[in-house]
């Protein structure tokens, strides 16, 4: 029953980046202008309160440089997708913190899995915190949030993600791994999780500088493969994270080498093993990195639209996953514990 329970947050929090993806290509996350993690669920009721919450967006940059003049209308747009998506992440709240309360006070959380769980429940209001801290740098100097803490925001969701699925995974019957097994394939597996990880931060940084909507070609970057202007801002290594050009290249050049990984992965798991659910796990490591690579192309030649925007974005969360099934099947089910 955790074991489910704890699959069910992931499905959650896969929903979650979706709706935040949606949240951010609709230009909707700063139409809130307040954090209030209580009173903030219950949305405007009345036409008087509607106008309230609109004259709040008034004050900030990003009306007054870019939708001054929009209406009730379209205000509401932008507010029901941001209301949507914090209001998930208190679902997701209430939906680990009840269950595990529930668990625990039945004597079903054996010793050892508590702190875990306390963990996962830490980062989760961490998570809270973060996407406010994200927000708030939209609203006075910006007419958007920062890339770097948009960027950290959707890293650490996955993380929570990729912890919970660990754990969830690991909960789960599975066969012994043999030593071999282990000794070929933990570095090339940790090594196609850690790429994924970095890989994530960096579409962070896309997504933040709307970095997708220009040099919408492939495979050349404005007609080279590698691009002119990679490091045109001082000091250079601004350009890794302000430079849209230098971003978007090298979130491609992160897709191949992780594309690469992914390969040698797949081949080197049929090599190395014959446990059926070990070779599976490679095969959807190596077929989900190919698939999201397709995703990614599609959204970069089609200009960013938003369904297939999403869908690059909700299969990372995929390709995650199968990164850290094949990372625990590998190491084996928890032992059991007296």
């Amino acid at each position: 029953m955790i074991r489910w329970w704890l699959y069910g947050v992931c499905v959650l929090i896969l929903a979650m980046v979706v709706v935040g993806g949606a949240t951010r290509l609709t230009e909707s996350g700063l139409s809130i202008t307040e954090w209030k993690p209580i009173h903030g669920v219950i949305p405007p009721l009345s036409e008087a309160e509607w106008e309230e919450e609109l004259e709040k967006y008034r004050q900030i940059p990003e009306y007054q440089l870019i939708n001054k003049g929009m209406s009730l209308d379209e205000f509401k747009f932008i507010f029901w997708w941001e209301w949507g998506h914090r209001l998930l992440g208190r679902f997701i709240g209430v939906a680990f913190f009840v269950p595990m309360v529930v668990f625990w006070a039945s004597g079903r959380v054996e010793p050892w899995l508590k702190p875990r769980l306390v963990l996962g429940l830490v980062l989760g209001g961490l998570q809270g915190v973060v996407g406010w801290w994200m927000v708030a740098s939209g609203l006075v100097e910006r007419v958007d949030v920062s890339q770097y803490r948009l960027a950290v925001h959707l890293t650490l969701a996955l993380i929570i993600f990729a912890y919970l699925f660990w754990i969830a995974r690991r909960l789960t019957p599975l066969s012994v791994p043999e030593p071999i097994e282990q000794s070929r394939l933990t570095g090339v597996s940790v090594l196609v999780l850690g790429l994924v990880f970095v890989q994530i931060f960096l579409g962070g940084l896309v997504a933040g500088l709307n970095a997708g909507m220009t040099f919408n070609t492939w495979p050349l970057m404005d007609g080279k493969f590698i691009p002119d202007g990679l490091l045109i801002m001082e000091p250079a290594w601004l350009n890794f994270f302000e430079n849209v050009l230098t971003v978007q290249f090298q979130h491609r050049m992160t897709a191949y080498v992780l594309m690469a990984a992914g390969i040698v992965l797949m081949f080197a798991t049929f090599k190395a093993s014959q446990r059926k659910e070990l070779r599976r796990a490679g095969a959807h490591v190596g077929t989900f990195i190919l698939l999201q690579a397709l995703f990614g192309i599609l959204t970069l030649l089609w200009h960013v639209p938003l369904s297939i925007a999403l869908v690059h974005q909700g299969f990372a969360v995929v390709v995650l996953a199968a990164s850290v099934d094949h990372l625990a099947v590998l190491k084996g089910a928890y032992p059991i514990r007296a």
